[in-house]
């Protein structure tokens, strides 16, 4: 599930990069405003000449798509009180970033190793799901259920009021989509992001799903998107500079002439659901270094035009703001001597 790093972006055509104000400590809100990171610079190569070929990627893939509408949402579904619950959830309080890197001892990671199969087991059988006529409700519906039978606890389910158990973002959705009663239709795309809290530690994981008969524009959107995840983890290893995940999706995306949503990061993740380090998917100069033993996530999002968005009233579903496709694909790794481990499989 990915975080909300920068409030506001300004881009200097005559620079040629983008620049953000401190990041704000809470998921999509600005309640919160101690600073996770400063001076950070998000840059990238010839803008004016990748959005002429995002436009023309944009206006092929709205051709034959009705915009997103929304459903109606249902209620919560219930945890049973034997299930260990998050901190944030007991104290309804909308957690802070913490500053801290997680790293495992033994026993810890074994654990965390448990809630990422987990989850990687539960996104599996929610991709089964997706078909034309099902609605996001109904996948809710069955994570939930599965997540509940293992003894786990749905991470997203009331992290700061969000209503479900799992976040669905069809078509041009960028992230954090509530389940409702929308039914998939023929040729959509669907991302599905898992996070579950079991003895004590968060798996989280996404993919995007094709559902039905998809064209090719958008088949070729979610393959590149996969590509930009999976060459990003392939440069991770302890001693390993921050910064080349960003450079690695940047490259492989503009190659593509896909835009990178750079507002949302990945992030530490273990006995805590959001911590540093904060990993941004966009050529940047953020210090730091990967650590043997620590785990994060990676789960950038490419879209097919512009990389701004629009929030519905609800706080939390974001959509690009010229309509274009969406895709994302998300890892829990665990970094090692000689690389990472990707943990979210099954």
């Amino acid at each position: 599930m990915a975080i909300r790093a920068y409030v506001g972006l300004a881009l200097h055509p005559e620079r040629m990069f983008l620049t953000g104000r401190p990041a704000s400590t809470s998921l999509l809100s600005t309640r919160h405003s101690t600073p996770v990171y400063r001076n950070c610079v998000v840059q990238a190569r010839n803008p004016r000449a990748l959005e002429d070929k995002r436009l023309q990627k944009s206006a092929k893939s709205k051709r034959k798509r009705l915009s997103l509408r929304r459903g109606k949402v249902s209620e919560p579904l219930l945890v049973p009180d034997e299930i260990l619950r998050p901190p944030y959830v007991i104290t309804k309080e909308l957690p802070g970033i913490s500053p801290d890197i997680q790293i495992h001892d033994y026993e810890g990671l074994l654990r965390m190793k448990a809630a990422c199969q987990l989850a990687a087991r539960v996104l599996e059988h929610a991709g089964t799901l997706v078909k034309p006529g099902v609605t996001t409700d109904e996948i809710d519906k069955a994570v939930h259920e599965m997540i509940i039978k293992s003894g786990a606890y749905p991470s997203p389910l009331n992290y700061g009021g969000f209503p479900k158990s799992v976040c669905t973002s069809v078509n041009e959705c960028v992230c954090h989509g509530i389940p409702d009663s929308r039914p998939l239709k023929d040729g959509d795309i669907i991302n599905i992001d898992v996070t579950v809290y079991l003895d004590g530690y968060h798996g989280d994981t996404s993919k995007t799903f094709f559902c039905g008969d998809v064209d090719e524009d958008s088949q070729q959107l979610v393959k590149v998107t996969e590509e930009c995840l999976m060459e990003a983890i392939s440069i991770c290893k302890d001693g390993a500079s921050y910064q080349r995940i960003g450079s690695t999706i940047n490259k492989i995306a503009e190659k593509n002439g896909y835009n990178i949503v750079e507002t949302f990061v990945g992030h530490g993740v273990g006995k805590i659901f959001h911590s540093e380090p904060l990993i941004i998917h966009t050529r940047n100069n953020r210090p730091g270094k990967m650590v043997e033993g620590q785990t994060f996530t990676i789960e950038p999002i490419l879209t097919t035009g512009t990389n701004r968005y629009v929030m519905w009233d609800d706080s939390w579903t974001a959509l690009t703001a010229d309509g274009s496709l969406a895709a994302q694909f998300e890892h829990t790794i665990l970094i090692t001597k000689s690389g990472a481990e990707i943990l979210t499989i099954c």
